[in-house]
């Protein structure tokens, strides 16, 4: 039985990473031994590296279904073939839903739901040629099972992640397994700011792990649905969120 974490001559793609979350999780596959693709719509002062390999960087904006198209012919081009794709890419500054534009709720909806189904459609046709397959991975918030104030259009979008998952995993499994990662508070460089002087100690103890998530938790999480350890996960949903929050209730009656 070949069991393994080892990505050794593994294909990887990681939208959004050259920053935040995306960029930690490409360094935790080259650190592992694949090769890995990255994009954004610009080009990163230091693309990640590890392991003695940098990732390769393609400009592209995803939610153009061409260059999506593109994004991954061009990886399999760099690296001859495609075996993990993790839609990353996402993300929004909180808006009022009474007062926000339409174009705002287009391209947050465009970003976070339309985005991850067009860089799926060309991975699935590479992956489902190749003897073993494939794998996606893509990264949901909390915010689409338990939307919070401002976060009307991403809340819906990050739900409609979740349930494309399922929906994706039941059209393309057994060849390609799809699966969904619900991610909770996370502490990086860009929301540190939303969580307080105190960096959000203050926030951990509403969390039953005692502490806000890091980007290498995501990461790991990554690694273990694209490995061969979940070969039999498909439409699954792995909250990586400490255990969420505790309910309101119990912090204002200590019961």
């Amino acid at each position: 039985m070949n069991v393994t974490v080892d990505f050794g001559g593994r294909a990887v793609l990681v939208t959004g990473g050259t920053k935040g979350i995306g960029f930690v999780i490409a360094e935790a596959f080259l650190a592992a031994g694949a090769g890995v693709v990255v994009c954004g719509r610009n080009e990163p002062e230091k693309p990640p590296s590890a392991g003695g390999r940098t990732a390769r960087f393609v400009a592209a904006d995803i939610r153009d279904p061409a260059e999506a198209a593109r994004l991954v012919e061009q990886t399999v081009d760099h690296l001859g073939r495609l075996d993990v794709l993790v839609n990353n890419a996402g993300g929004s500054p909180n808006a009022d839903a009474a007062t926000v534009s339409p174009r705002f709720v287009e391209r947050i909806v465009d970003l976070n739901l339309l985005a991850p189904f067009y860089v799926a459609q060309p991975a699935n046709l590479v992956m489902r040629e190749q003897e073993t397959g494939g794998s996606i991975v893509n990264i949901g918030s909390v915010s689409g099972v338990d939307p919070q104030p401002g976060t009307a259009a991403y809340s819906a979008a990050k739900a409609g992640l979740l349930m494309l998952t399922r929906a994706l995993a039941l059209e393309w499994s057994p060849k390609v397994r799809v699966n969904h990662i619900t991610t909770g508070l996370i502490r990086t460089a860009a929301a540190a700011s939303l969580y307080g002087e105190d960096g959000g100690a203050a926030l951990s103890e509403v969390i039953p792990m005692r502490r806000l998530a890091v980007p290498q938790d995501v990461a790991n999480a990554c690694l273990f649905l694209a490995s061969d350890l979940a070969s039999y996960l498909t439409g699954a949903d792995v909250p990586v969120h400490g255990g969420g929050e505790v309910p309101a209730r119990y912090l204002v009656t200590g019961g």
